[in-house]
């Protein structure tokens, strides 16, 4: 933010902060019972996917890059998890995970273009 460094620009960042976005209005939703548990991950999760790429993008070395892109990438399969437990649970219906779910899907794309 302050640094206006180049990985504001990419559009995996912005969709890795919109996928931010879409968990948090899904984290309002949850019921108070998983507070410690889908909620924190979720949190965590969502949070690590845009921290990691950012970080990858401060890399000097194609491979340091990639190994952060590669984590990133994992926390958006995790968040993907998390969506399934949500409505095996029946916390929500998939209407409601919709939007996250798309984000999710076009973050997944960018970063596995990212790694190639």
């Amino acid at each position: 933010m302050f640094l206006n460094l180049n990985h504001y620009k990419l559009d995996v960042y912005k969709s890795a902060r919109e996928l931010r976005f879409e968990c948090y209005a899904i984290l309002k939703i949850l019921p108070i019972e998983e507070k410690y548990n889908l909620t924190d991950q979720i949190r965590r999760a969502s949070t690590s996917v845009v921290l990691n790429i950012t970080e990858g993008c401060s890399r000097k070395s194609e491979n340091e890059r990639k190994r952060y892109f590669e984590i990133a990438r994992g926390s958006v399969i995790e968040l993907d998890s998390c969506f399934d437990l949500i409505l095996e649970s029946e916390y929500l219906i998939l209407e409601d995970l919709q939007k996250a779910g798309n984000k999710l899907k076009t973050t997944f794309i960018l970063l596995s273009g990212m790694l190639k």
